[in-house]
C-alpha cells in the first residue's frame, strides 16, 4: 500500500507568516504536519545550491505514519513554492485534490523583512548590510554576479521579484481555483483566532479547536557581525571530516546563539516612500486578485505592527 500524499500545501511567501501558520496548523488534532518545514520537494526552477533536493521516496516516507482517518489533513509548508514558476503545476499533478494556502504582506515590508532575514541567516545569504544597496545590486545578481558563495538560493536576493505576489497568486489560482486560500499577514496578526477559525472551516475540520497563538518567530538581530561572517566560511578540511548533516546542525545552533530578539532596523523613510510608489501598482494588482481593498496597506487603515510576529 503506497504512503498517503499530502493534501494541503502552505506555499509561502517568505516573511509573510508561514512559520506562524505552520505552528498553528500542527496544533490541530485533525492535521498531520510534516515535522520539517521547507522541504521544497516541488519547484524544479528553484536553484538551491549546496543542498540536495529530497527525492519522492524520502518525501513520501515523511507521511508514511500518518493516519488519514484520524488526521484527514496531511500538510507541508515550504516558503518558496509561491515564488516558483513550476511548483503550482507540479503540486497539482502530484496531489490533484490538494488545497493550497498562500500568505502575502505589503510588498515593501515583505521585501525589507526578507533582506533582514537573509542578513541574519549567517551563511552569507546576503553580504550587503544596506537594504538600498541590496536593491541596487539586483540587476548584477540576476546576471549571476555578486552572489555570496554560501547563498543557498540566489533568487532570494531578488527582493522586488520575491514580492510581486500578483503573478504568483494568479498562477496558483489558475491551477488550484477555489482550492486556494490567500491570507494577508497583517490581517492574520490583527485577528489570529478569527483567521484560524476561517482556515479550519475551509479545511473541513473543527474550527473551534483552541490554539496557542502566542508570538512566533519574532524579529531578530545579529549579536556579533564577526561570528556571522565566520559562519559563512567552512574550512575545506572540515568538509571531509564532519558529515554535512552534522555541520548544518552545528551551524544552526551557532546562528541561534548569535541572534537576539530585537525590533527590526527601521526602513529608511525616503527609501520606503520610493518603494511604496514603485510597488503601488503591484498592491493594486494583488487587491484586484483578492477582490477587495486591504485596509492595512493604505494610509488611514490599521497601522502595521512595529515588530511583526507572524514571519517565517
Amino acid at each position: 500500500m503506497s504512503p498517503p500524499r499530502p493534501n494541503l500545501f502552505v506555499v509561502g511567501a517568505p516573511k509573510c507568516g508561514t512559520t506562524a501558520l505552520t505552528r498553528y496548523l500542527e496544533q490541530h488534532p485533525a492535521v498531520f504536519m510534516a515535522p520539517r518545514k521547507d522541504l521544497h520537494r516541488f519547484g524544479r526552477d528553484l536553484d538551491f545550491r549546496n543542498r540536495p533536493r529530497i527525492d519522492e521516496a524520502d518525501y513520501l516516507r515523511i507521511f508514511a505514519d500518518a493516519d488519514p482517518a484520524a488526521t484527514p489533513v496531511l500538510a507541508e509548508s515550504s516558503v518558496w513554492y509561491l515564488r516558483s514558476t513550476t511548483a503550482a503545476a507540479e503540486i497539482r499533478a502530484f496531489s490533484p485534490a490538494a488545497k493550497a494556502i498562500a500568505l502575502v504582506r505589503h510588498p515593501t515590508r515583505a521585501a525589507h523583512a526578507l533582506w533582514a532575514q537573509n542578513r541574519l541567516n549567517g551563511l552569507g545569504d546576503d553580504d550587503l548590510d544596506d537594504f538600498g544597496a541590496a536593491l541596487a545590486a539586483e540587476a548584477d545578481r540576476a546576471a549571476g554576479r555578486r552572489i555570496p558563495a554560501h547563498c543557498p538560493l540566489p533568487l532570494a536576493l531578488q527582493y522586488r521579484d520575491a514580492v510581486r505576489f500578483s503573478d504568483q497568486l494568479a498562477r496558483y489560482r489558475t491551477h488550484f481555483g477555489d482550492d486556494l486560500m490567500v491570507l494577508v499577514q497583517e490581517e492574520m496578526q490583527a485577528d489570529t483566532a478569527g483567521t484560524l477559525r476561517r482556515v479550519f472551516a475551509w479545511l473541513g475540520i473543527d474550527p473551534e479547536v483552541p490554539v496557542d497563538t502566542r508570538r512566533v518567530n519574532t524579529a531578530k538581530a545579529v549579536r556579533s557581525e564577526g561570528l556571522r561572517r565566520a559562519l559563512a566560511w567552512t574550512p575545506a578540511g572540515l568538509k571531509g571530516l564532519v558529515p554535512a548533516g552534522l555541520r548544518r546542525g552545528i551551524s544552526r545552533r551557532l546562528r541561534h546563539l548569535n541572534s537576539r530578539h530585537a525590533p527590526r532596523t527601521p526602513l529608511d523613510p525616503a527609501l520606503r516612500a520610493r518603494l511604496d510608489a514603485e510597488l503601488a501598482p503591484e498592491v493594486a494588482r494583488i487587491e484586484a486578485l483578492l477582490g477587495r481593498r486591504v485596509a492595512a496597506w493604505h494610509a488611514g487603515g490599521p497601522p502595521p505592527p512595529a515588530d511583526p510576529p507572524l514571519s517565517p
